[in-house]
């Protein structure tokens, strides 16, 4: 018992590490690692940067740094060692050449290339995988890459701003009334950005803000701007279309906008654009293609932006699965121009927000949470 209790404390210290990777890891998971011997840590690691190496490796080399001997120590990691060459070696490898002697590991990675292959190629080289530890903490750290394994599909962020009278925007804008959020706030955003692979707004949106929906900085992180345009309003001298070199742009439009706007299309694809065309339902895009359509394009997380209209419509449609609120120590009142609220009063049901957690920008107040149980992972 003493011992499951330790090994418990080791993969809570590995989840910890795993965490420092968000925003710079994915489409990778978030994966930390941690090597005991005698009970005592002697090397640790987390995966870093997407192509580099990975969480398992990185605690190895720090064992060799301090000087320890891997040989017969106890690895505890978030998430089965992987047994497939990618843009790093097999994991698996260099802990059976490490002869590291037991490998606790918290959850089975679900992706198709390991799903249980790890574990085995360790079993048989005659390391001990214990499996289980911590293991809703860790499908806590990487829902989009569990969804996207199971379903095919982007894990959906919904993500907004408001005031603390729930308004989205100013009619009037002042020269400190730009943004709602505040510098910590948007800085936050930004990572949240990094750690997608792609963010979508309504066309509605870009009309009034004329946003580039780019990270900054980058990092080297490069998002799919996605717009849902069912009449094709875009305008060419947008933002959007005039940064297409620095990040990629799709315009869904409906099949009628794209033949009748072929001249539009045509100029939108020269400037390395690319406008598609889904089925509509009920006027506007069908979100359900839309999601499928992004997972056969690799998007593993989605971020959607807004506006009101489309946020409510992912809601409505039970197809969003967490929600990240900024809300700011404001009160616009007749001065706002979009309140949140007034989207989400015809949704007859929201389902609860599971693992909700509460964080201080500045001033600001961070709210998220999960509009699914940890069981409902790729449903």
């Amino acid at each position: 018992m003493a011992l499951r209790v330790k090994n418990k404390d080791f993969m809570l210290k590995a989840i910890e590490l795993a965490k420092r990777g968000f925003g710079a890891v994915e489409p990778n998971p978030m994966v930390g690692c941690v090597i005991v011997k005698d009970s005592q840590i002697i090397g640790e690691g987390w995966h870093k940067q997407y192509g580099e190496a990975h969480a398992e490796i990185n605690a190895l080399a720090d064992c060799k740094r301090r000087g320890n001997d891997p040989k017969g120590a106890t690895m505890c990691v978030t998430l089965e060692p992987c047994c497939h060459s990618g843009k790093t070696p097999p994991c698996t490898n260099a802990i059976i050449d490490a002869q590291i002697a037991k490998v606790v590991v918290a959850m089975e990675d679900p992706s198709a290339k390991v799903s249980g292959k790890g574990i085995k190629q360790l079993e048989e080289a005659g390391i001990k995988v214990t499996l289980g530890a911590c293991n809703k903490a860790a499908q806590l750290l990487n829902p989009g890459f569990i969804k996207q394994a199971i379903s095919a599909k982007p894990w959906v962020i919904l993500k907004w701003a408001q005031t603390i009278d729930a308004k989205l925007s100013a009619d009037r804008m002042g020269p400190d009334e730009r943004w709602i959020s505040n510098d910590v706030s948007r800085k936050d955003c930004h990572k949240l950005r990094r750690s997608c692979q792609g963010i979508l707004i309504g066309i509605d949106t870009l009309l009034k803000d004329d946003p580039t929906l780019t990270p900054r900085p980058s990092k080297g992180k490069n998002l799919l701007r996605i717009v849902l345009d069912s009449n094709l309003r875009i305008p060419l001298e947008s933002k959007l279309i005039k940064t297409i070199d620095k990040s990629g742009l799709l315009v869904v439009t409906s099949q009628k906008s794209l033949e009748d706007n072929a001249q539009k299309v045509s100029k939108i694809i020269e400037k390395g654009g690319e406008v598609i065309a889904l089925p509509q339902k009920d006027g506007y895009c069908n979100l359900g293609e839309l999601l499928s359509e992004l997972g056969k394009r690799d998007i593993q997380r989605l971020l959607v932006e807004g506006g009101a209209k489309v946020i409510s419509s992912f809601l409505r449609e039970n197809l969003a699965d967490e929600v990240i609120v900024y809300i700011a120590p404001k009160l616009l009142a007749g001065k706002g121009d979009t309140n949140i609220t007034t989207q989400l009063d015809d949704i007859p049901e929201i389902p609860p927000l599971f693992y909700s957690k509460t964080e201080l920008f500045g001033d600001d107040v961070k709210m998220s949470g999960w509009l699914r149980h940890i069981t409902q992972i790729g449903i």
